[in-house]
């Protein structure tokens, strides 16, 4: 109930907000009063709150009633004929409409002559590549690779470790508990995070080079594989479990004899995705000086030599097909 009164609000109250922009913002600037926006929101939510319950009281079926399953499947009608379709609907309209307005699509500018022309000689530059720049593309897609591998090694202890603090059927009680909710937010405000803004800190933490990318891929990387790694264990079969409890087993002996044995190969597996990950992700992050190829990519897009960046993406290409297969049959292998 709480959770389906929450989300109806808060469509009704983007319902709302895309209303009063539209018939009382003319300008941009109108809408850097962050106290007033704040102040209008909230309210909106409060109104948002009110429509919902009321629509609760005269049994009209929304949205949130369809999503969390709080009416049952016979009450549910077409979603022609009820309120909950024409919400949905409505919502995604809006916000097609908004995402039009705000990335400021146009088929006119995307058809320009002039536009489209620049865009034939860049392409013409990335298909006839400079192999000359090959031998450094090649040294520095090696420097990238070994440096997702320290990455994803060095961030797997730490993952491993927290992966069981992270899990809820293992963290019980009122302490473990608190323990459980500090860690997990802490995991997914640095897991939002993302590794370019990562490789930006430690760039001019430690200076501009692959040691920046390399720890910024494994800071993002502890937080992903500690995710993932305790959604595993909280998906563990309790079998085993109330077994080794049942001989007297201390807590460690029970993750150790019960649990890790049920997650070793799905770790395994995810970490080897993860190091797929990171590759990808490494060729990214030498854009804002990770170290890499990407630092090199960069520099030959920012005096526009298309050929030359024709050569490294062939190089790129290659090399994620060749780990993207490589990891799959490893993968694969595992199950």
């Amino acid at each position: 109930m709480f959770r389906r009164t929450v989300f109806d609000s808060v469509l009704i109250a983007f319902v709302l907000s895309i209303l009063a922009v539209a018939c009382f913002v003319t300008t941009e600037d109108q809408l850097l009063n962050l106290v007033r926006d704040l102040g209008a929101v909230i309210a909106f939510l409060a109104v948002g709150i009110g429509v919902s319950l009321l629509f609760r009281q005269m049994k009209i079926v929304t949205l949130g009633d369809v999503l969390f399953k709080t009416v049952s499947v016979e009450k549910i009608p077409s979603w022609y004929k009820g309120f909950w379709g024409w919400q949905l609907v409505i919502s995604l309209v809006l916000a097609l409409i908004v995402a039009v307005v705000k990335t400021q699509f146009s088929f006119v500018e995307l058809l320009d002559q002039n536009g489209f022309a620049g865009a034939v000689r860049l392409f013409n530059g990335l298909f006839h590549p400079n192999w000359d720049v090959l031998p450094r593309a090649i040294l520095n897609i090696i420097e990238t690779i070994f440096m997702a591998f320290l990455a994803t090694t060095l961030a797997i202890p730490a993952a491993f470790l927290l992966s069981f603090f992270c899990a809820k059927n293992i963290m019980k009680g009122p302490t473990a508990y608190s323990i459980y909710l500090t860690l997990r937010t802490i995991l997914n405000v640095t897991r939002s995070i993302e590794a370019l803004i990562w490789a930006i800190i430690f760039s001019v933490w430690v200076g501009i080079g692959p040691f920046a990318g390399m720890l910024a891929l494994m800071i993002h990387s502890v937080a992903s594989l500690a995710k993932q790694y305790s959604e595993m264990v909280e998906g563990v079969d309790e079998g085993p479990i109330e077994a080794i409890e049942s001989t007297g087993a201390n807590k460690l002996q029970t993750i150790w004899y019960a649990i890790v044995p049920q997650v070793l190969l799905p770790y395994i597996s995810f970490t080897v995705y993860r190091w797929d990950i990171n590759v990808r992700m490494a060729t990214v992050i030498g854009l804002v000086g990770g170290g890499g190829i990407g630092t090199m990519l960069v520099q030959y897009q920012g005096q526009g030599m298309w050929r030359e960046v024709g050569c490294i993406i062939v190089v790129i290409a290659v090399v994620v097909w060749a780990l993207d297969q490589a990891s799959a049959y490893i993968r694969e292998a595992l199950k």
